[in-house]
């Protein structure tokens, strides 16, 4: 079998402090701290794989971002990587995509490696946007006229042609992702890495991105997406690997591992209670953190279960640890799946950021959507009004919308749900003559 992407006893271990910190350092330790290093210098020299064992110098602490990780990726697939903040997602791209070596284990990779990690990442903020676009050609061992064969697909992908003489350093993080992603998913890597930069962009350039990546992978080539957003993964990947605490936890059909990703190791979508291990995404963390969410019907009682065309009530309890001078709350319904529904802030109808004072708030939202009869999720949010996220919480709680109306007078009568949403609509038919 044809392997792009090959992964055995993949490990990464960082140093925490300085060996300098730790007081008084004989001519001994200077000596084995130098063959330490050149060691580690050599193992990098010479490929991207290094031997397992202890090379633990004594007087550092460390941390195993990653820790014994096998995987293989043919040729075609696309694959979603996910896990909480902190798991090692990104760590692994990074060893994928050669920008940091291994602790232990070996990667095997065939063919032309496309990445976007972090913005940035790549580009020389004193070149021109057109400059850079040669650069990263080189980068990836292409001739000039191999990149002056792809540049004007690259430039009207990503809709800054007016900046193409400009230095990037000069470039909003929005534009720095639109170009970053065209050159790396132009230049016909055989293998693609994307991080969660895409979320920079906006809703059209990242529906934009993820066709461009079904389109690389129906032409054979390979694809490792990292993302928070669930439903993207879904749309994208047929294939999912679950990084936790710097192990591979999961890997199999992606509904599977999503599903035990949004739900293991924790009873928020039965009790509505949110333990701060919730997978949750945070721009700046130790802003704030949701703790609890629970719904009422219309007469405030308590329920997970709702007649159709019943409103549904929201309330969430939030913790803010510091000051949020420009923040906003907001609910969004989905399916269980992860097909986004329905949303609502408190930014609706023109409505100012307000000032979060530090403390617990107590909020609550009637959501009158009607929805069509199956099984839905509470995401919570809470975000700065540039639209950095403090804390981001799905599927923190379930519940289902029955077929029947309260009334008994407005049921869903078809067997099988068409749609999310039943719309407020205006009929206006013919009398027959």
């Amino acid at each position: 079998m044809t392997v792009a992407i090959s992964v055995a006893g993949l490990s990464k271990r960082f140093r925490l402090g300085l060996g300098t910190s730790h007081g008084y350092c004989t001519l001994r330790d200077s000596v084995m701290s130098g063959v330490w290093h050149a060691t580690r210098l050599a193992a990098r020299t010479v490929g991207w794989s290094a031997p397992a064992g202890d090379a633990r110098d004594p007087r550092q602490d460390y941390i195993w971002a990653l820790r014994d990780v096998n995987f293989d990726v043919r040729p075609g697939e696309v694959v979603g990587v996910v896990g909480r903040n902190g798991a090692g997602k990104s760590t692994l791209l990074k060893l994928l995509s050669r920008v940091t070596s291994p602790t232990a284990g070996e990667i095997r990779l065939r063919g032309r490696i496309g990445s976007l990690l972090e913005v940035g990442t790549g580009f020389h903020p004193e070149l021109t946007g057109r400059e850079n676009v040669f650069l990263n050609g080189s980068i990836l061992g292409m001739s000039r006229r191999e990149v002056a064969r792809k540049f004007d697909e690259i430039v009207a992908f990503s809709e800054i042609d007016r900046f193409l003489d400009t230095p990037v350093k000069r470039y909003s993080s929005g534009m720095y992702t639109r170009l970053a992603f065209a050159v790396a998913a132009h230049l016909e890597p055989e293998v693609l890495i994307v991080d969660e930069v895409l979320a920079v962009g906006d809703t059209a350039f990242q529906q934009k991105c993820l066709g461009k990546m079904g389109q690389i992978s129906r032409e054979g080539r390979t694809v490792l997406f990292v993302s928070h957003t669930m439903s993207a993964v879904k749309s994208l990947c047929s294939r999912a690997i679950l990084i936790e605490s710097g192990t591979l936890a999961l890997d199999g059909d992606v509904d599977h591992v999503v599903n035990h990703y949004l739900t293991a190791g924790r009873d928020t979508i039965n009790t509505g209670m949110i333990p701060e291990n919730a997978p949750r995404h945070r721009d700046v963390p130790g802003e704030a953190s949701f703790r609890s969410v629970r719904l009422t019907d219309d007469r405030d009682r308590e329920t997970t279960t709702f007649y159709f065309g019943q409103p549904v009530r929201v309330h969430f309890v939030c913790d803010v640890e510091t000051v949020i001078p420009d923040g906003h709350f907001e609910v969004s319904i989905a399916t269980t799946d992860g097909c986004p529904v329905t949303y609502s802030s408190t930014l609706d109808g023109g409505k100012p950021p307000a000032l979060l004072k530090p403390g617990r708030h107590e909020v609550a939202v009637t959501i009158h959507a009607h929805l069509l009869p199956r099984d839905y999720g509470i995401d919570l949010g809470v975000h700065h009004h540039d639209g950095r996220t403090c804390d981001h919480v799905q599927r923190t709680l379930d519940f289902t919308v029955l077929r029947v109306a309260e009334s008994g007078e407005d049921h869903y009568r078809w067997p099988v749900t068409r749609g999310l949403i039943r719309p407020a609509a205006e009929w206006n038919t013919d009398r027959p003559r």
